[in-house]
């Protein structure tokens, strides 16, 4: 009862925010635009902690800080509930090989490019890389807690990431329909390239509605799959950024990858009531929205602009190696199927 009457003052900030987003994107309509809960939870949240930047501190940080860790990993775990073995047989051997080229060059570009020609710190490079190469704001704050606690700036270099890959995400919903009338290959093609190269889930969302139900179809399975490929990369990311003082061999496993795997497991068996996986993925998709409005809350626009030109320099080469890499890739797909 204590821990919860110590929590609760920046629990019930927080849920506030969250409720304003999750309105502001369905009763609003701006959901159909790609603006997620997620993106809008963080831009409310930055909004406010800028404007009234005591609403973030005394009583309220230790709630803050508990949605931050504890919400944000089972935000995480939850979202596997979205995932299905049956979307991967869907897609087939090519739309899986596109996804894993896509996802794997974009990272390594982001990596290279962002930490030995602009000289970001890695972990920038890497958040803003993993929500270009994966799913956006999502991929962004699932990878925090696997990079591990050690950054006092990790707050800031978080809210930089995502506000870059919500920046280009919005772009690319404006630019690729204008790219569907030059793109000559066929509508299937068109629903890989969206799928495997634009940020958010809600982004591939638009997109593809606004072309088509056979196209959006296409493209948020190819979406999907990019997502199910979040968990070896935070695996992997786990595994690099052990502390010094952990043994060679230990690797740490961070439970709640496990546990998204562990979701899209049973997702796939098909025994739980339509009612409940609603509600998982409901719970799932506020947690993660909660988690990015807390985040929001602790950015401070001076911080941001620290890193923020060299960042968005790394968001635009991502964003450009999409669109070009992803489009030769699709157009390749649509001359030999």
């Amino acid at each position: 009862m204590f821990a919860l009457r110590k929590l609760s003052p920046g629990l019930l900030l927080v849920f506030a925010l969250t409720f304003t987003a999750l309105l502001l994107a369905t009763q609003f309509g701006l959901a159909r635009y790609g603006l997620s809960p997620l993106s809008l939870a963080i831009m409310l949240g930055a909004l406010l902690g800028n404007t009234l930047p005591q609403v973030s501190s005394g009583s309220r940080q230790a709630g803050l800080r508990f949605t931050q860790k504890t919400l944000l990993r089972t935000g995480v775990a939850l979202y596997g509930f979205n995932l299905s073995v049956q979307q991967i047989v869907q897609v087939g051997s090519a739309g899986i090989g596109i996804d894993v080229l896509m996802v794997c060059s974009t990272l390594l570009i982001g990596w290279f490019v962002g930490t030995r020609l602009l000289g970001l710190d890695r972990e920038t490079a890497l958040l803003t890389a993993a929500g270009s190469a994966i799913c956006g704001a999502a991929a962004v704050v699932a990878t925090v807690p696997a990079l591990g606690e050690n950054d006092e700036h990790i707050v800031e270099k978080t809210a930089t990431a995502v506000a870059t890959v919500v920046l280009f995400g919005t772009v690319a919903m404006l630019l690729y329909p204008l790219l569907y009338a030059g793109f000559g290959g066929s509508r299937t093609g068109f629903g890989i390239y969206i799928g495997s190269t634009v940020h958010e889930v809600a982004q591939v969302v638009a997109i593809g509605n606004w072309l088509g139900d056979d196209v959006a179809r296409t493209a948020v399975i190819i979406k999907m799959i990019r997502v199910m490929l979040l968990v070896p990369f935070l695996l992997s990311v786990s595994v690099l950024s052990r502390g010094e003082g952990q043994a060679r061999g230990t690797i740490t496993v961070p439970w709640f990858a496990l546990a998204f795997v562990a979701c899209a497991g049973l997702n796939s068996l098909a025994v739980l009531p339509d009612t409940l996986l609603l509600f998982l993925r409901q719970t799932g998709m506020i947690c993660l929205a909660a988690a990015m409005g807390a985040l929001g809350l602790d950015t401070t626009f001076a911080r941001l602009r620290q890193t923020g030109l060299k960042t968005f320099i790394l968001g635009l080469v991502l964003f450009c190696h999409l669109i070009l890499t992803g489009g030769l890739i699709a157009y390749w797909y649509t001359t030999v199927h």
